[in-house]
């Protein structure tokens, strides 16, 4: 077993902090100051934030809306595209499956990551 305070840890401003990771799972926690924002971003994983402390607003690119604080639960399917802006200073768990997903670079061989930076270096012409 393992088991951690959130509300005490030592964390550094917009630094996210791993405390877990396996393949079914990463656990992260993240704190952002008032005003602060992860801007529109998708991940590769199916996306839990879970607000601990403070109060956050949520948008998703199809124009959804979420406000809150501690207690909040949000879900995220992969590949969605959303924003998350502390409304106040706000202390975050975020919860990743599974991990790496589908297309992250860290779930890539060598020879996809190769195909991948290829790819990309064509569309930017």
């Amino acid at each position: 077993m393992k088991s951690w305070q959130l509300k005490t840890l030592d964390l550094k401003p917009r630094l996210p902090e791993i405390l877990s990771s396996s393949d079914a799972a990463r656990a992260i926690v993240l704190d952002l100051a008032a005003g602060e924002s992860l801007s529109d971003h998708e991940v590769h994983e199916r996306a839990w934030v879970i607000v601990i402390d403070g109060a956050i607003e949520v948008t998703t690119a199809a124009g959804e809306r979420a406000e809150g604080g501690p207690g909040l639960l949000i879900e995220f399917a992969p590949a969605e595209r959303h924003e998350v802006l502390a409304s106040s200073n706000a202390l975050l768990l975020l919860l990743l499956t599974p991990w790496p997903g589908s297309g992250h670079p860290g779930a890539m061989t060598i020879r996809e990551k190769l195909y991948a930076r290829r790819h990309a270096a064509k569309q930017k012409r």
